[in-house]
């Protein structure tokens, strides 16, 4: 048992028991939202490297950015604002935390817990305070910069997901830009089929009193389906539909339809909603820095992706991507569902609002355009900056690895078409005293200098980036605009965003196409009721329409196959042909590409869950705020009690009281630990494996019983059910148009759990599996038993501790509350337990430091010959050597902690002998050693480094003794170079 011990105090925890090892890099796939910033006085240039969890610091007082320092702080930061010119603020997105970094002692001198996945902070209000966006948990906390051991203020964010922060020119107000907005549309029922299974939402589609007289699928083009459907397929099944609101409030479907009525008029019941229903569509919070009152700004685009607020006129522009998900048909859609949008508008209400395509020269009438034209465009826009006097703006493209420049009214303005840079720009900063712009090339891992005079790049800088090969070279088939799509615009991303999901239904059905047979998939798995032929409904085959459906994450889908809501895809390769039928490209991924990006995508985690305890076990008492009972025990919109997950976990899994209408466990069809379908199936007297396919695609169970007319529907996941809230349809305001279901149109999670299929009880019950579906990633669950028919084996997945991320600086030890040192005391007891990973990193008699948690109250330092015991480490830190633990994936610790480029040498060992700890191919005694401090290349770090090392600090030989005298003795000598060094973490002399 790990153990603190203070004075005479001995602070203990008990161990838990094993968690799912992980690899040496875990890749949850997040992307920084302010990743470079400016010091105020334009001294220093700040980056989050969001793969190496640190912050570089660049000197900006010669002709280029010099590296100066990487500065350890959390898992995953992805943006950096300076408070003043020593201290700065980086949010850590993994670790739900802010660094405080004092610039002067690079080092981490506070950090900030925060609620879940923290994205952005800025400053505002008089007196300043921190404005920190918390995009999971739809909040922006507060914080007193001046008394940070403050609880922060609380700002309740009534939209989905607010994530980058702008601040208003007299610095009274904050935006905060929602980044799963939605647009407008959403779902209405229609493919129900088994109403004793689903009986809600009801068949609106279907009802005659409706604009279509009750044809469904409905006619898209006047009376009729366009493109035709091939008269050899049998009827297509009745399925939903997706309406879009427009600007007068209506409702229309692709022909025009006015469904207004049945969605929010008089007749809403048919629909299932009631009268009044709305969808906000809400695209930017407006935050009142003083009375922190909220209201927003609406209808912009789908996904707002960064926000800018022009100094001169303090117009708010935000930029992101509009889908036009409610045309039906992959031949209509094919290349133009998506556009990249600038939305502008200014908040006092003077001047209109602007809408703006940031790719004028695209008209979508075409699919497919010559590649010059396609370069033109930008795609995945993640950065907006603007200059001084307003007049020029420049907006970086992640996919389509270029910037555009754009005028006040957001029209293209540049010289060029485009400013090409590196693979994934994200981040800018404009530097205009020295006429630069810099660039963060995420996927590249480089910093673009671009001049302003002449609109061009004229510099590349390289960042350390230990992102393994197999996620640089898949990515491209992920974002890339120009390689992967007819316009240059769109990618897979465009709907998977950042490998996850829009929060939109698709009908991408394809009328002309043929049906396909579903023969050789894993159907009922062999279980009796769910296999063909006994009492189940019969599988049927994949007609080409399908109906909408939601859009599904990439996380974790290799080794899951097959893909696809119906399981109609064996494998990723199956989905070549869309970049020619669905993205407008001119040809298919060759196999070596298709390979790329099957590896990338197999590298994609689940995040930490973030209604797990730390040690990762289940809630008993989870608020269900926001979860109202659907009305089968307590009137409809009744708030749920609050939730006992470990309770669900028994009702999910029992084998005594089978929910699913006494026939089977839940556990039965969503296996544990992910909530898939079995990869067995059942010979009678026990579940054996089927072998992976010609592709080593696997083969998961498929279901005819979901109660819907696709009766083929491959058992899905249940990690990432806590994403899709929002959709309530016994609430009169919905901040999202889809939920559950294949096509979205089963509300909230409460809902589904009391359709007819389920033999719940009560409200109790209900909120019980509510708060087990809302922890359910995370793993640690009760595996299957091959010799229950009841209880199949589950395929394992890659889903992440929940401790994972959780980090606390230590000032000292002796006078530690004693909530950190019990917090302390649990980070151990799990890295014990080897479920995560423990390093701790701090700044050390003028060094930075490292240390790995090896167990047996033993920490392993940055030098191979020495380690500390836990007693001895924590002692170590003192005001001005403060230690910051952080908790990491298992497997990741002395990667993070202690070998930064994982070459087996460690960083101090390395810094000693002036090698590299950010170079695998340099290291102590082999080629190139001594490089670190070595500025004139002889080799040797000596006193002719003096002279470069000033030079770069923009002095020369001639320079008076106090321009150079680091040291304040009067004199440019030996002894500067020292001092140099060392402010540099090296030690070489």
């Amino acid at each position: 048992m790990p153990c603190i011990h203070r004075s005479a105090l001995v602070f203990c925890v008990a161990l838990a028991s094993p968690a799912l090892a992980q690899t040496g890099f875990v890749n949850w796939e997040n992307h920084p939202i302010h990743s470079l910033e400016i010091t105020p006085d334009g001294g220093r240039l700040l980056l989050t490297n969001t793969p190496d969890n640190r912050l570089e610091v660049f000197d900006l007082a010669g002709p280029s950015p010099v590296h100066e320092a990487s500065i350890p702080v959390g898992l995953e930061p992805v943006s950096v604002r300076a408070w003043s010119n020593r201290h700065v603020w980086v949010v850590n997105h993994t670790s739900d935390s802010v660094s405080v970094v004092d610039l002067d002692a690079l080092n981490v001198v506070r950090t900030l817990q925060t609620a879940d996945e923290p994205f952005d902070v800025v400053f505002a209000g008089v007196p300043r305070r921190a404005f920190v966006s918390c995009s999971q948990a739809n909040r922006v906390l507060v914080f007193n910069p001046l008394n940070l051991a403050a609880p922060p203020a609380v700002i309740a964010i009534d939209a989905e997901d607010p994530r980058a922060l702008a601040v208003s020119p007299d610095g009274l107000a904050v935006y905060a830009a929602i980044f799963e907005s939605g647009n407008g549309t959403t779902i209405l029922g229609g493919g129900g089929d088994v109403s004793t299974v689903i009986n809600f939402p009801p068949n609106v589609v279907s009802d005659p009193t409706g604009p279509a007289g009750g044809v469904n699928p409905p006619p898209n083009d006047g009376s009729d389906i366009a493109p035709p459907p091939n008269p050899g397929n049998p009827p297509p099944p009745r399925v939903g539909l997706i309406v879009r609101q427009n600007d007068l409030g209506q409702w229309l479907d692709d022909n025009g339809n006015d469904w207004t009525s049945l969605v929010s008029g008089p007749d809403a019941a048919r629909s299932g909603r009631p009268v009044g229903w709305t969808l906000p569509d809400r695209d930017v919070a407006i935050i009142d820095a003083q009375t922190l009152a909220v209201r927003y700004e609406t209808r912009l685009m789908n996904i707002v992706m960064a926000i800018g607020v022009n100094p001169a006129t303090g117009v708010v522009a935000a930029v992101g991507t509009d889908a036009i998900n409610e045309v039906r048909f992959e031949p209509i859609v094919n290349g133009v569902f998506v556009q990249v949008m600038l939305g502008a508008f200014d908040p006092a209400g003077v001047e209109p609002r602007l809408l703006r395509d940031l790719n004028p020269h695209l008209d979508y009438l075409l699919p497919t355009i010559p590649q010059a034209e396609r370069d033109k465009s930008i795609g995945d826009p993640r950065g907006i900056v603007w200059t001084a006097d307003g007049q020029r703006g420049f907006v970086s493209g992640m996919g389509s690895n270029n910037v555009v420049v754009i005028d006040a009214a957001g029209n293209r303005a540049g010289l060029h078409e485009t400013i090409e840079v590196g693979q994934g720009p994200i981040g800018l900063a404009l530097d205009e005293p020295r006429g630069r712009l810099y660039v963060h090339n995420r996927f590249e891992g480089s910093i673009s200098v671009v001049d302003l005079a002449t609109e061009t790049e004229t510099e590349r800088i390289a960042l350390f980036d230990p992102t393994p090969i197999e996620i640089k070279a898949g990515r491209p088939q992920l974002y890339d605009t120009h390689a992967t799509s007819g316009l240059g615009q769109a990618a897979c991303a465009s709907c998977h965003v950042d490998a996850r999901m829009d929060r939109l239904a698709w009908d991408l059905g394809n009328p002309p196409g043929d049906v396909a047979p579903n023969v050789h998939q894993n159907r009922g798995a062999g279980i009796i009721g769910l296999r063909p032929g006994t009492t189940s409904p019969e599988f049927e085959p994949f007609h080409p329409m399908k109906g909408p459906m939601t859009t599904q994450t990439l996380q974790d889908i290799i080794s899951h196959e097959p893909l696809h809501w119906r399981g109609d895809r064996d494998g990723l390769e199956n989905f070549n042909p869309a970049f020619e039928n669905l993205m407008g490209d001119d040809e298919q991924l060759d196999p070596e590409q298709m390979q790329d990006f099957e590896d990338f995508l197999a590298t994609i985690h689940f995040p930490p869950n973030p209604y797990r305890k730390f040690d990762n076990s289940l809630p008993t008492n989870l608020p269900l705020d926001g979860h109202h009972s659907s009305g089968r025990f307590s009137p409809a919109g009744t708030p749920l009690p609050n939730g006992n997950a470990q309770n669900g976990l028994a009702l999910y899994t029992s084998l005594t009281r089978r929910v699913d209408r006494n026939a089977f466990a839940c556990v039965t069809c969503h296996t544990l630990p992910t909530g898939m379908g079995t990869d067995m199936t059942w010979t009678g007297s026990s579940f054996e494996p089927i072998a992976p396919g010609p592709a080593g695609e696997h083969h998961l169970m498929l279901v005819s019983v979901d109660g819907s007319t696709n009766r083929a529907i491959k058992v899905p996941h249940l990690r990432n059910a806590y994403e899709k809230t929002g959709f309530d349809m016994t609430q009169t305001e919905n901040r999202a148009g889809f939920g559950y279901l294949h096509d979205g149109s089963v509300d909230s999670l409460e809902r589904f759990i009391s359709e007819p299929a389920f033999d719940v009880q009560s409200d109790q019950e209900v909120a019980d599996l509510v708060a087990f579906m809302l922890a359910f990633s995370g793993s640690d669950l009760p595996p299957g038993n091959p010799a229950n028919i009841l209880n199949p084996p589950g395929p394992t997945g890659q889903d992440t501790h929940a401790a994972v991320g959780k980090q606390t600086t230590l000032i000292d030890a002796d006078s530690a509350p004693l909530a950190q040192l019990l917090f302390i005391s649990a980070m151990l007891a799990q890295a014990d337990a080897g479920r995560v990973g423990l390093v701790a990193k701090g700044v050390q008699a003028g060094k930075q430091r490292g240390y790995v948690y090896v167990g047996g109250a033993t920490f392993q330092s940055d030098r191979a010959a020495e380690s500390l015991s836990t007693p001895e480490l924590l002692a170590s830190a003192a005001p001005d050597a403060r230690l910051t633990l952080t908790v990491v994936p298992a497997g990741t610790e002395v990667r993070i902690g202690i070998d930064r480029d994982a070459d087996g040498y460690f960083d101090r060992d390395e810094l000693d002998a002036c090698s590299d700890p950010a170079d695998a191919s340099i290291v102590p005694g082999g080629p190139g050693a001594g490089l670190v401090g070595d500025l004139n290349g002889d080799h040797v770090v000596d006193l002719a480094d003096l002279s470069a090392l000033l030079t770069n600090f923009g002095l020369d030989s001639g320079a008076t003794p106090a321009d150079g005298d680091t040291d304040g003795d009067g004199d440019v000598d030996l002894a500067d170079l020292s001092a140099l060094l060392s402010s540099f973490g090296l030690s070489c002399g």
